[in-house]
């Protein structure tokens, strides 16, 4: 905004007044209007945007303070310079609390009242360019909760912005714990429908036999417990949105049923007659190759293309490294606090360290990380030696030394089946270590269901409580 074409609003009941501040300050290459009380002025700041208003204390019908606080509930960035011959000592103090730039006194001095526009102009500037810094920031590191200045992030924000204008389904692919649910959330917060419900199922935690009474409700009666009717997900999330995280788990009979709500927008209760008109987007997840389970016959082709309008990939945290120490930054901070900690900083060292592992279960296993690392260190820079983490015995510093697979050892002879027991077995307990025993966490560290993770557990003899 340049100073010279300043759009300013000039609040007084001496018409006397009006037009002297009018003609000095036109006169000065400003656009000026005025008011001749104060709820025309409201009235006008209701319609315009102004850059500057220039309001007497005492008016006819109400108070310039007033006027400042309703300029400045339509309009916070607008500055105002209240002007009276019988202001009080209370009420200056009284506008400047409320926002007031600047007071000053009648009688005035015509160059003392240009310059003070002048300065109160030139602060607004700054004040904007300053905003657009932190704006810009923003941006570039956070969209939301979701942080990362990397190439590929940037490009999922960008993705994120069109995608939030559009009503059509989208689909969220990435490994497990990259943040997908963050990505969802995003969206829903950039679009029309923010105020709205955000419903977020995860599918692989709900059995397969409450799945349809889950998604779509049931009626009184419809089976033995079901003691009074129940909205399913899809009702509860009318107008919003249904998050479906790993979509990838539901079986096909419900597939059927997920199709039909998709293509007809309405859903029918388990035990009802009657079909619900929903208004509902779907946002899905899933860290399967659901083309792949399509070809395999375990996930329906028209389905897929119902929730697949539109794919964000989400990148692993080991194709974004460079967002490595920005994340660690933040969770050191984050878990510092909650623990009343003085913890300052990553150092470069333990940040080195962390470059050289490949975070299988991405932002999540680093969050932990630095959780644990956060409760056991001692000092107040995070150091190597504190980071809770065996990199070494999973990915070692020189070659493949100290690493899960010995290449060296094939030319001995191996038995291949126990080689792959043991790699199998060692994912399986930093998971379950990771998590802190929390099989269903393990199961989303490994990118397994809780059917196979128990299937493992047996086979490979993991203790487990």
């Amino acid at each position: 905004m340049s100073e010279k074409k300043a759009r300013i609003l000039i609040v007084d009941d001496e018409v006397s007044m009006c037009e002297l501040l009018d003609f000095m300050l036109e006169k000065e290459g400003y656009l000026v209007s005025t008011a001749g009380s104060g709820k025309a002025a409201v009235a006008m700041v209701e319609k315009m945007d102004f850059d500057l208003l220039l309001c007497d204390i005492r008016l006819g019908d109400m108070t310039g303070i007033d006027v400042l606080r309703a300029a400045k509930a339509k309009n916070p960035q607008v500055v105002v310079i209240m002007i009276s011959a019988y202001a009080t000592a209370e009420t200056a103090v009284q506008a400047m609390n409320d926002g007031a730039y600047d007071y000053l006194p009648k009688p005035f001095d015509n160059a003392e009242l240009k310059q003070a526009v002048a300065r109160a102009l030139e602060m607004r500037t700054l004040e904007q360019e300053k905003k657009a810094v932190v704006d810009d920031l923003r941006r570039n590191f956070h969209f939301g909760l979701i942080m990362g200045n990397s190439p590929k992030m940037l490009r999922i924000y960008d993705m994120i912005r069109q995608v939030s204008q559009t009503v059509t389904n989208i689909l969220i692919t990435g490994e497990s714990g990259t943040g997908k649910e963050l990505i969802a959330k995003a969206i829903h917060q950039e679009s029309s429908r923010r105020d709205q419900p955000f419903v977020a199922v995860n599918c692989g935690g709900i059995p397969e036999t409450l799945m349809e009474s889950e998604l779509f409700g049931h009626r009184k009666g419809a089976f033995t417990g079901a003691g009074a009717d129940k909205k399913g997900l899809f009702e509860a999330a009318q107008k919003g949105v249904l998050f479906l995280d790993e979509i990838g788990e539901i079986g096909i009979p419900i597939q059927v049923k997920l199709l039909r709500a998709v293509q007809t927008k309405t859903v029918r209760p388990v035990g009802g007659n009657e079909d619900v008109h929903v208004d509902v987007r779907i946002i899905s997840a899933t860290n399967r190759n659901l083309e792949e389970e399509v070809i395999a016959g375990r996930f329906r082709e028209d389905l897929f293309y119902r929730l697949n309008v539109i794919e964000i990939k989400v990148p692993p945290l080991r194709e974004r490294k460079e967002d490595l120490k920005l994340l660690a930054q933040h969770f050191l901070e984050k878990y510092s606090k909650e623990m009343n900690k003085d913890i300052s900083k990553v150092s470069s060292y333990a940040v080195d360290l962390l470059q050289k592992y490949d975070f299988p279960g991405n932002i999540r296993e680093l969050e932990n990380l630095l959780e644990r690392s956060v409760a056991l260190t001692r000092t107040n820079i995070l150091l190597p030696d504190s980071l809770a983490l065996s990199i070494h015995k999973r990915k070692g510093t020189d070659g493949d030394k100290g690493g899960l697979v010995d290449m060296t050892a094939v030319s001995h002879g191996i038995s291949l089946d126990e080689e792959l027991d043991k790699v199998e077995k060692a994912y399986i307990e930093e998971a379950l270590k990771i998590s802190s025993g929390n099989k269903q966490k393990a199961t989303e560290l490994l990118g397994i269901n809780l059917r196979s993770l128990r299937y493992r557990l047996k086979k490979l003899d993991i203790a487990y409580d």
